[in-house]
């Protein structure tokens, strides 16, 4: 069994950054997790340690649709009023910091904060299942 607390740390620095800057690769017969980042800092995946059979890449949030599409069914059921305004939110920079002010200002901040941690732990969880990967915690 793989504690799901290390997979959670894994898919965080995957999803930390835009995609395809973090990766980590798990190994499902032990529970080893393999690191890379295109900063340069952390690097321990090579093809030579690697028994690519065993092992999967972690996936980025995006992959899930924790991004954006997380954010519009949030939006959908706590303010859909704001519906087009967090869509045009998107279509520019700052978009989070945009949104993250908006749920400020109607009291909703921690909600989301609640709401997306909740959903990302329901789709890793998901994942682990679909990839045959068996978690304790």
């Amino acid at each position: 069994m793989i504690k799901f607390s290390d997979i959670q740390d894994a898919f965080y620095f995957v999803g930390s950054d835009s995609y395809g800057t973090h990766s980590a690769i798990l190994n499902k017969q032990t529970g080893k997790i393999y690191w890379r980042s295109e900063f340069g800092d952390v690097d321990e995946i090579s093809d030579a340690d690697i028994d690519w059979d065993n092992c999967i890449e972690i996936p980025h949030k995006n992959d899930l649709d924790l991004g954006r599409e997380l954010v519009f069914v949030f939006v959908a059921e706590h303010i859909p009023d704001e519906y087009d305004r967090v869509l045009g939110y998107f279509h520019g920079p700052g978009a989070y910091r945009l949104y993250k002010e908006l749920l400020e200002r109607n009291g909703l901040l921690e909600q989301w904060f609640i709401f997306e941690k909740r959903k990302e732990e329901e789709a890793l969880k998901e994942w682990c299942y679909e990839n045959e990967i068996k978690i304790s915690g």
